[in-house]
């Protein structure tokens, strides 16, 4: 039986949560959809992750016109993702700060990457039309950068690869609060599509160095204590390194890219099966993860042609073979 591609199954609306971190810092979730942290100053607000369309980021905004009329200010960018970004304009920021890592990605894939989701979130990309454009970064850093929003210190930090080459975290060092973007996840599978797997257990090593004892994942519940926090970042560390190890055994072994989505499938799906956009992730997954064991550094560009494809060679196989 064929599976549905991507997301394209997963039509029911989330319930979304506004939970309140401490005096100003909240965390926008929804059940496994990509979060949104939001961060109130003295004198603004700055949102982290602008979610997939304006008109989905309204939402968001109407939460925090609940809590502050103050003007959002910043909204920075975890990685260049069309489902992170695409949303930005609705917010009418000052400024849109990423890494200088995201903005090149930005430039060298961008659009490809926004025709890829777009075609793999349906729900998620509600009213694309409403999309002006790509997403682009006003303001870059490139290895970290202090903001001060009246007395409250924001850093925004580049801790090293993982997820993609250019992924951003906000640390607020007074409260002890980090927002991850997709570097860590909760009850959600990872997705390695544009990931350095060699490097992504440094990275989540750097973050754990931080001692963060709130933690707002990209996807998944706010992580409210120092144990939650660090589940999240030993599940993602346990899927992560699984699924490295998983490509690589294979290619030790001389097997073709079929026969490892099929191992790796096998090997992770009783730990991890049961988690948030696992089918979907999967294919992405072991696909990068085989590239990478290969030796192939940096990940190849997706595209929609490039999906799909993949999505036939490996999801459905099987149903392909039967027609």
């Amino acid at each position: 039986m064929a599976i549905a591609f991507a997301s394209h199954a997963d039509v029911e609306e989330k319930k979304v949560s506004f939970d309140k971190l401490a005096e100003g810092v909240y965390a926008y979730t929804a059940e496994g959809d990509p979060n949104t942290g939001i961060i109130i100053g003295d004198d603004g607000v700055m949102v982290i992750d602008a979610q997939a369309t304006p008109i989905m980021a309204e939402d968001v905004i109407r939460r925090i016109r609940e809590v502050t009329d103050k003007p959002i200010k910043y909204v920075v960018l975890s990685h260049y993702h069309a489902v992170r970004v695409m949303g930005a304009s609705a917010y009418n920021a000052e400024q849109i700060i990423a890494s200088e890592a995201t903005y090149d990605l930005v430039v060298e894939r961008g659009q490809q990457d926004f025709e890829s989701e777009v075609e793999r979130f349906p729900r998620l990309f509600n009213a694309v039309e409403s999309v002006p454009g790509l997403t682009w970064p006003t303001l870059t850093f490139k290895e970290e950068m202090t903001l001060y929003m009246g007395e409250r210190e924001v850093k925004i930090m580049h801790l090293g690869k993982g997820h993609t080459k250019g992924d951003t975290v906000v640390w607020l060092p007074k409260e002890k609060i980090l927002f991850s973007g997709d570097l860590v996840e909760f009850d959600a599978t990872p997705y390695t599509g544009d990931a350095y797997l060699t490097d992504w257990p440094t990275t989540l090593d750097n973050i754990k160095a931080l001692n963060p004892e709130k933690l707002v994942p990209g996807r998944g519940a706010a992580l409210q204590t120092p144990e939650q926090v660090n589940a999240g970042l030993d599940g993602t560390r346990s899927f992560v390194s699984q699924l490295f190890e998983q490509a690589k055994k294979g290619v030790s072994e001389n097997k073709e890219l079929f026969d490892v989505f099929k191992d790796t499938h096998a090997v992770l799906s009783p730990q991890f099966g049961h988690w948030v956009i696992f089918e979907h992730c999967m294919p992405f997954d072991v696909s990068r993860a085989f590239d990478e064991a290969q030796g192939i550094v940096d990940p190849r560009i997706w595209t929609a042609a490039r999906d799909a494809d993949m999505w036939k060679a490996l999801q459905n196989a099987d149903a392909a073979d039967n027609k």
